[in-house]
């Protein structure tokens, strides 16, 4: 039987098209649960496989016969499988007055200046802007970027090392302006 007829005859509550199901699909249920729970006792991935199983017989009637069965299957199976690693290695609470790591804080602030670079290089005049970001977001060669924008490849060399000059010049605070 295929998936869509047996997830019909699911949805009027049949135990066969259950067992069926249980039997086509836990190698690949299990396959989803061991990436997260591959380091812990059998009992674990069992458990989170038989829980999986449990929510697809609970959530029989939310399901679309004409849908593939196999990704609701898989992110339920993951979200099993994280509960079950919750529940195995509990944290302990982190107080509301604790600062942000640093590390967090960096990313942050990375973040930003990534954002104000971008919007310093959306700002340049053209061709710097186009010539910007071919080469350095696109990764394309400049002799080709040159012979497109049809400018000679000393005019560019010398276009994006201005440019270079004027965005440090900007970011580094320079003409007022303000990161983040």
């Amino acid at each position: 039987m295929d998936d869509k007829t047996l997830i019909r005859k699911l949805q009027k509550g049949s135990a066969g098209a259950l067992e069926s199901l249980i039997h086509r699909y836990t190698p690949y249920v299990s396959a989803c649960a061991y990436r997260h729970l591959g380091h812990l006792p059998r009992e674990e991935l069992e458990e989170a496989v038989a829980d999986t199983f449990v929510e697809l017989w609970r959530h029989a009637a939310d399901l679309n016969p004409e849908g593939s069965l196999r990704p609701w299957l898989g992110t339920v199976a993951a979200n099993k499988a994280k509960n079950r690693l919750r529940a195995y290695f509990p944290t302990a609470p982190i107080p509301d007055d604790t600062p942000a790591p640093v590390d967090i804080q960096r990313q942050t602030e990375e973040q930003e200046t990534q954002e104000a670079l971008w919007r310093l290089v959306d700002g340049l005049e053209e061709p710097e802007r186009t010539l910007f970001l071919r080469y350095y977001y696109e990764g394309e060669k400049l002799k080709t970027i040159a012979s497109e924008l049809e400018m000679n490849l000393s005019t560019a060399k010398t276009k994006l090392r201005r440019g270079r000059s004027f965005l440090r010049e900007m970011i580094q605070g320079k003409e007022g302006v303000e990161l983040g």
